[in-house]
């Protein structure tokens, strides 16, 4: 299948396109939580401002002692006896003790802060989860007939998930970093100008190498995340068709199509882990430069008496701690860059199209005889190829309508207009008159049911994949067994251990595929439409299951307006219609007698699934 490529109130749809268009809008998703994010940046600072004057601070005590050091030896060299040098142990206390106060001030915020920025990226990632949710319940199914469900479920789970924990896990430490580096400049130019030129002189060599990088390293992101849908979509490809690879001894060569993929994405991986490797070396060397400048200059300067020993060490941490944002931001590169990367892809699907609400323009018929009505319908799913051209029908209430021809013919075309998942390019399709674009999606489709071949379970017990087809959110039990005793699912599972609380997978494959159909038509009764869609659902299951299945099906059609897309033909011989559809039009019309009599392209259809494959070749 080809790869491709909740509308949020507070968000305008804007395609990202790189880097930091995409971050300022992962910005504006955290904004709706503007008051937790201005305590959260008060907390920050306070508790930053904190961490930075201490060692300020511990550098008074240690200008103290130096000065008390230099006064005793002083007075030594003038002939004076000492027994201690003249140190204000009091103060150098005191000092320790604004120390220890600031230390443990300073954990507090920052517990407070961190507890509150986990909750701000909480909610931003609901919100986000939301949203997608929102959209995908309204992309028109044509995005899904162009997306594999691997690239899909890529967006949907591993990029949501990266972005949920860079944002639970790395926010506060970048805000963090932030806010020291602004401080700690602030403070350091408070303390002395010339040490602060020396420390700063080295950080444009950081600031250059991930400007420069970022970018860079972010496009080999977006593709890794990109390689590792297309894995993602062939396993759950492989793995759900285990069968039919053991079947062919096809093991091999998926392993080596595995492999192959597999040796794209680590190429995509390495080469983004590299132009993020890359920048720790050489930021964690501009620090060390900066080691050896404040070492110098600070050395001089207390050599001449032009700088306090006490500044000196503080430099000596600031240069660290100015350093560290720097380098912590580095690190978190490769996060943020795979964040980035997974934000793109899923504000890509925001940014789809949603499905049309496009309106008829067509007044209402009143009093129609017909349930559902074609009028010169064209359709198809390129603009520059129609399958239908003039396609007309008219249904009356409780007929039942057969619709056969052969592949290619337009029979899923015609489930697919009836129940909007496309609309028509040209013509009309009414529903008791009224024109379906004029009708809600849901609440069409709250008009029919379908029970297909390809049957569909879901993950949980047989119970609750009965009480899906309910339109109330807790039907009684009275009226779930009801319908399962109607579709004789009943009779099968009061015989299974556990009952209607047998778990099934999301295949159904630990019950028979005509068990799995069974629950199927039950699921269709809850429903209770008013237009049954019926896909053969007898095609694969034995003779018996065959007789309850049709027994099912003639009780859930009783005095319904139905569709039935039949590739057995001797089982629609008592339908009220059958249309014969070829290349999207309808060739022929009518009952199965008047068809038969005519002997046209159904008698064909029909004769050739009696003949022997000798008579067939024949007729070849």
């Amino acid at each position: 299948m080809p790869k491709g490529t909740s509308n949020a109130a507070h968000l305008k749809a804007k395609k990202a396109e790189d880097f930091w268009g995409t971050t300022k809008r992962l910005i504006r998703y955290m904004s709706t939580r503007f008051w937790g994010l201005v305590v959260t940046l008060v907390l920050v600072i306070a508790s930053t401002i904190m961490a930075t004057l201490a060692p300020y601070i511990l550098g008074r005590a240690t200008t103290e002692i130096y000065r008390g050091i230099q006064e005793g030896q002083a007075l030594r060299e003038a002939g004076e006896a000492i027994e201690t040098y003249p140190i204000d142990f009091e103060l150098i206390r005191n000092i320790l003790l604004i120390v220890a106060v600031v230390y443990i001030t300073q954990a507090v915020f920052r517990y407070f802060q961190q507890y509150i920025t986990a909750r701000i990226a909480q909610k931003t990632v609901y919100d986000m989860r939301k949203d997608l949710k929102e959209k995908m319940s309204t992309l028109p199914i044509r995005y899904y007939d162009t997306h594999s469900n691997g690239d899909i479920m890529s967006r949907a789970v591993n990029d949501m998930d990266q972005i949920a924990n860079t944002l639970q896990q790395s926010l506060t430490q970048f805000i963090m970093s932030v806010v020291q580096f602004v401080t700690v400049l602030v403070i350091m130019f408070a303390i002395d100008i010339r040490l602060t030129l020396v420390t700063i002189v080295t950080v444009p060599i950081s600031f250059l190498l991930i400007a420069f990088v970022a970018p860079k390293s972010q496009k080999q992101f977006a593709l890794q995340q990109k390689e590792l849908g297309i894995l993602n979509d062939q396993v759950e490809e492989t793995f759900s068709g285990h069968t039919i690879v053991k079947t062919y001894n096809r093991e091999e060569e998926e392993i080596e199509k595995f492999m192959k993929q597999s040796a794209r994405l680590n190429d995509a991986s390495w080469k983004a882990q590299f132009l993020t490797g890359i920048m720790m070396p050489l930021v964690s060397f501009s620090r060390d430069l900066g080691y050896f400048g404040v070492a110098i200059v600070g050395g001089i300067g207390v050599a001449n008496g032009a700088v306090s020993l006490g500044n000196v060490q503080a430099f000596i941490q600031y240069v660290n701690q100015f350093s560290q944002p720097v380098r912590q931001i580095a690190n978190l590169a490769n996060t943020i860059q795979v964040t980035i990367a997974s934000c793109e892809r899923v504000f890509e699907v925001l940014d789809e199209e949603p499905m049309e609400e496009t309106q008829s323009g067509l007044e209402p018929k009143k009093q129609t005889p017909y349930k559902v009505e074609f009028e010169n319908v064209e359709f198809g799913y390129n603009d520059d190829a129609l399958l239908m051209t003039d396609f007309n029908l008219t249904v009356k209430e409780g007929e039942m309508v057969a619709v056969v021809g052969p592949t290619g013919a337009g029979k899923s075309t015609l489930i697919n207009l009836l129940e909007r998942f496309y609309d028509v390019k040209g013509g009309s399709i009414r529903y008791e008159g009224v024109d379906t674009r004029d009708i809600d999606r849901a609440e069409l489709r709250s008009k029919f049911s379908m029970v297909l071949q390809d049957t569909w379970l879901f993950n949980g017990t047989i119970w609750e994949n009965l009480k899906y087809g309910s339109h109330d959110d807790e039907p009684s039990e009275e009226t779930i067994l009801e319908a399962a005793k109607a579709a004789h699912v009943d009779e099968f599972v009061r015989r299974l251990p556990d009952g209607y609380n047998t778990m099934l997978n999301e295949e159904g494959t630990n019950i028979s595929q005509g068990q799995r159909q069974l629950i199927t038509i039950a699921r269709a009764f809850l429903a209770d439409p008013e237009i049954l869609i019926l896909d053969e659902a007898t095609s694969s299951v034995d003779t018996r299951t065959e007789i309850l299945i049709q027994r099912a099906m003639g009780k859930l059609l009783e005095s319904r307006t139905s569709f039935v897309v039949a590739h057995r033909l001797s089982t629609i011989r008592d339908a009220d219609k059958i249309i014969v559809m070829n290349h999207g039009d309808v060739i022929e019309t009518g009952n199965h007698d008047d068809l038969m009599y005519q002997d046209g392209f159904y008698a064909d259809l029909y004769n050739s699934q009696f003949q022997t494959p000798d008579d067939q070749l024949q007729a070849v």
